[in-house]
């Protein structure tokens, strides 16, 4: 049986190393996504996403469970990466590799995917890499935290401590500009987009 969050942060506190573990193990992937995606650069992410857990570690017991444990933990990466933004003294950039291996796409398509629409799809996913990195903090922020990560606009909210009206503002604009850059990069929209 799966142990919830909060039982394994309750086990954490009380001393309970494995429970700790569990939880990176569980959110590591999220937390490594979220700086990723908001600074754009592999080993500063990594970098983040293991000072995430560090502090989350050291100040797990004044944690009082008012907000979910990912909530916490995406508060802990986001002022993480705004603090390598402030330090970097410069925007968030994301690495487009100048050159596909076949090899590499061959493996990350799915089974029912060809190789020429896998290669539509990474096109599509730098075109959209490089267009976030050029929105405002704010609205790259909602975006990320809602489409990428299924928050919810409240848990957003809490989470960046605004106004629910401000997170829907910050999003719908976001969505806006990038459906917009994406046009003129000559990018279709997916089916799919919000």
């Amino acid at each position: 049986m799966t142990s919830t969050d909060e039982e394994l942060v309750a086990r954490s506190i009380r001393g309970d190393t494995d429970s700790f573990n569990e939880l990176i193990l569980r959110w590591e992937r999220p937390i490594y996504a979220l700086a990723y995606r908001t600074i754009g650069r592999e080993e500063d992410a990594r970098d983040v996403c293991q000072e995430t857990f560090l502090r989350a570690f050291r100040a797990l017991p004044g944690f009082r469970g008012q907000a979910k444990f990912s909530s916490w933990l995406y508060r802990i990466t986001l002022n993480l990466c705004r603090d390598w933004a402030r330090r970097e003294r410069r925007a968030p950039f994301v690495q487009v590799p100048d050159d596909s291996d076949p090899i590499e796409l061959a493996a990350a398509a799915e089974p029912s995917e060809s190789i020429e629409d896998l290669v539509a799809r990474k096109d599509l996913t730098r075109i959209v890499e490089r267009v976030m990195a050029r929105l405002p903090e704010e609205q790259r922020t909602a975006i990320l935290l809602k489409e990428y990560h299924g928050l919810t606009f409240q848990e957003i909210a809490d989470l960046v401590g605004c106004p629910l009206s401000t997170v829907k503002t910050r999003l719908y604009q976001g969505l806006t500009v990038l459906r917009r850059e994406l046009a003129k990069e000559g990018a279709g929209v997916p089916q799919d987009w919000p």
